[in-house]
């Protein structure tokens, strides 16, 4: 099966930036000439939201990322809750038990054997204890060259003075980075990304950094997204049950915030746009629980080599595309002619629709509070609907079919495609049933000469 991806932009002032190693918020490090040996792209597999038992998730490291690559993936970072998988760490047998809901231990000694698997103390006296392995160990049992990457990472997990909940995922990192907060939500996104970038910087590492599951708890509104040039990837889709990205009556969906902020981030702010992920966010692993499990959410990057540093600079430059179930053989825009086409690799009898998503010069980027049903003003998103004229968010065209291309008229601030499948998820969601994929937005021009 034959992929492509080309992705087309234009941006005088901070194309370089795009072309470079991402080092956190989208600043460019210096890089050496284009490998021209490097093999022909390739799509890679990944999930970028994962937890073990380092911290809330409910089992061992390698049990957990190997159910992973056990299912094809090819990468996963692992980002537990303000913690790297480093240094000693026993835990109690039964405290394991207790969170997953089941012996654990017993079926890590079965897949890993006593030579792995190191324990202390009594178990007829309940002090039973199981030594997690640190992030350099488990890697290297569950590494293989070119077909799975582990990359250690963190969920950065703070919140603003108001108590609202900022998360987010800085990947890569070689230490842990000490959650920042602020005084605003956008403080506390942006303070933990110049945090991010801080250390990018002096570690000479690339490190993406990514804001997380925008509306649990109703934490972030679009207008926080548009106010942090410095943040380029947000999760449009996170696989836990209960974190409200389908919206409600008096909230819009992580889609629709996605479609907001990128609209007030080039209109307004003259930055570049979000890119969407979609992810697991996974913490549960054994079958017996439901609202945070494995295979609800992935990227495909389309990327030479299965490296950290290949991965990302892709993801730097738009080279990827988000999924819940559908697959694409190939998504490209061709700048020159402002055309975006995207190919769906069939599925059995599923069918497929396509929109093309955007905003149109035009439209109203006056917001408008956002009342519930008595009347009182909702903390949230602000409302740009009118009547009349281009929406934010707007539908250009919805396509049928395993092929869909729309050309921009010229008056876009960008487009984006979003298909939906006739079939459903393989790992069934109760926020959404089908399968989809999201392509990164295009067409977009800042000419401000500001950076990111």
């Amino acid at each position: 099966m034959k992929h492509q991806m080309l992705y087309g932009w234009r941006w005088s002032a901070a194309a370089t930036v795009l072309a470079g190693v991402l080092c956190a918020g989208g600043a460019a490090a210096d890089l050496p000439a284009a490998d021209t040996s490097a093999p022909a792209p390739r799509w890679w597999r990944g999930n970028l939201h994962t937890h073990t038992m380092w911290k809330e998730g409910d089992d061992f490291p390698e049990m957990a990322v190997a159910q992973y690559r056990d299912r094809g993936y090819n990468f996963v970072a692992t980002t537990e809750h303000n913690c790297l998988a480093q240094g000693e760490k026993w835990v109690l047998a039964k405290e394991m038990a207790r969170r997953a809901k089941m012996d654990v231990l017993a079926a890590y000694l079965e897949r890993y054997g006593r030579d792995w698997v190191e324990t202390r103390n009594d178990a007829s006296a309940g002090t039973l204890e199981v030594r997690l392995k640190p992030f350099d160990e488990y890697r290297a049992l569950v590494e293989e060259h070119d077909r799975f990457l582990v990359m250690q990472s963190e969920e950065i997990t703070d919140k603003a003075e108001n108590g609202l909940p900022i998360h987010l995922n800085a990947i890569n990192l070689p230490e842990l980075i000490v959650p920042c907060s602020g005084a605003t939500v956008r403080d506390a996104i942006s303070n933990n990304v110049q945090a991010a970038h801080a250390l990018a910087l002096r570690s000479g590492r690339a490190i993406q950094i990514e804001v997380n599951h925008v509306n649990y708890k109703w934490g972030v509104t679009a207008e926080d997204l548009a106010a942090v040039p410095g943040a380029r990837f947000f999760e449009v889709w996170n696989g836990v049950t209960d974190d409200n990205d389908p919206g409600d009556q008096n909230h819009f969906s992580s889609d629709e915030i996605w479609d907001i902020a990128n609209t007030l981030r080039l209109a307004h702010a003259g930055v570049p746009p979000l890119y969407g992920l979609a992810t697991d966010d996974a913490h549960e692993y054994h079958g017996n629980k439901t609202r945070s499990i494995p295979g609800r959410g992935w990227v495909m990057v389309r990327a030479p080599r299965l490296t950290p540093e290949s991965l990302l600079r892709a993801m730097a430059l738009g080279d990827f595309y988000a999924s819940s179930g559908v697959l694409l053989d190939a998504v490209a825009f061709d700048a020159a002619a402002g055309k975006l086409s995207v190919r769906i690799t069939p599925c059995g009898s599923e069918t497929f629709r396509t929109r093309f998503i955007g905003t149109r010069k035009g439209a109203n980027l006056l917001g408008k509070p956002r009342r519930d049903a008595d009347g009182k003003v909702v903390n949230t998103t602000l409302d740009y609907r009118t009547p009349t004229g281009p929406q934010v968010g707007e539908v250009f065209r919805e396509v049928a079919g395993i092929t869909a291309e729309y050309t921009l008229k010229g008056d876009e601030y960008y487009v984006r495609a979003v298909v939906t499948s006739s079939g459903e998820t393989e790992v069934p969601s109760t926020e959404f049933k089908f399968k989809r994929a999201w392509t990164q937005p295009v067409g977009w021009h800042v000419s401000t000469g500001g950076k990111p």
